[in-house]
């Protein structure tokens, strides 16, 4: 039992020091359930804005091939809708593109006039270590009685999102583990 306890504290310190995270990855439908097209008039730069994107996230791309396509393009290129020198061309309509380093990101549709009506959008891609982190806030409840001695607690998810690094939850995954197995601080 007490080499159980040493290997399980030796994995959560190694864990703790190359700071593992185990944040999952979104995946974001461009478009939203427009998808990616020039009808329905989907502002791709108010979508993309109200969005935080992270290295190992997903976009995915949903349109008909016939009419459609998606370009990533260089800055020079976004700005001026010129879609004749491309990073990459997806065609198939249904186009999963997994977000693999930080950075700036610009897509538009290579067909002529799309991208001059508004089809493109840019993105700012940031480590999976500053990816937004719910928190759960405590509030009481108000009793339904005077005559109660005893008052609820509920939880909401009212404040703002926090950023998480790795080290922290790591930590936190290390004390947790830590309190499983019968230490305590």
């Amino acid at each position: 039992m007490a080499l159980a306890k040493i290997a399980v504290i030796f994995l959560m310190m190694i864990t703790s020091l190359f700071g593992v995270s185990m944040a999952l990855a979104a995946v974001y439908d461009v478009g939203d359930t427009v998808g990616w097209t020039i009808m329905g008039g989907v502002d791709y730069r108010k979508w993309a804005d109200h969005k935080d994107f992270h290295v190992g996230d997903t976009l995915v791309f949903k349109y008909s091939n016939q009419y459609h396509n998606v370009k990533q393009v260089s800055q020079k290129d976004f700005l001026s809708c010129n879609a004749t020198s491309p990073i990459a061309t997806y065609a198939t309509g249904s186009d999963s593109i997994t977000l693999k380093s930080t950075g700036h990101y610009y897509f538009l549709c290579g067909f002529p006039g799309h991208c001059e009506a508004g089809q493109k959008f840019q993105i700012l891609v940031t480590p999976t270590s500053l990816r937004r982190m719910p928190i759960t806030v405590l509030s009481p409840s108000p009793s339904p009685s005077d005559d109660e001695t005893t008052s609820t607690i509920t939880f909401t998810s009212t404040a703002p999102p926090l950023y998480s690094s790795n080290f922290l939850f790591a930590f936190k995954l290390f004390a947790f583990c830590l309190v499983l197995i019968g230490f305590s601080f």
